[in-house]
């Protein structure tokens, strides 16, 4: 049971954590790494993807937005061809928005170990209210 802001007891509304774990271990296509012809230099990458999707694992609603990567790479670049595959593969999955960037997040920090690493998700309003959600890693 959840409390309120005045500390009084609600109910959660049926959420559990077989709904919070959803998405964040189901498999993806793989993200496709190539050498970096310009190690030596630090320079961004930006990348956006405007037609994100994916499914609320409570309502089974469907959840979209924007993606948006920047990073500095170190001795890879993610392929974009991989990346775009990657992305489509969240359309059917149940997973809450915040749970999306981590799990891009960690699965770009996992492919390509950049030096610097920022993933944002900035969702289409649900009930009203847009959700943005940011994860960075490194230093730029």
């Amino acid at each position: 049971m959840d409390h309120d802001m005045t500390g009084n007891p609600q109910e959660s509304g049926g959420y559990t954590d077989e709904h919070a774990r959803s998405g964040i271990s189901d498999p993806l296509p793989t993200l496709e790494c190539f050498p970096n012809q310009y190690p030596q230099n630090d320079y961004v990458i930006e990348l956006e993807f405007p037609e994100f999707g994916s499914v609320c694992p409570k309502t089974g609603l469907p959840d979209s937005g924007v993606i948006r990567i920047d990073y500095i790479p170190d001795k890879s670049i993610v392929e974009l061809k991989s990346l775009k595959l990657y992305l489509l593969g969240f359309r059917n999955l149940g997973i809450f928005s915040e749970n999306v960037v981590n799990r891009i997040h960690e699965d770009l920090l996992e492919a390509m170990e950049p030096r610097w690493l920022r993933v944002r998700g900035e969702f289409n309003p649900r009930g009203g209210i847009y959700t943005r959600v940011q994860r960075e890693h490194g230093k730029k």
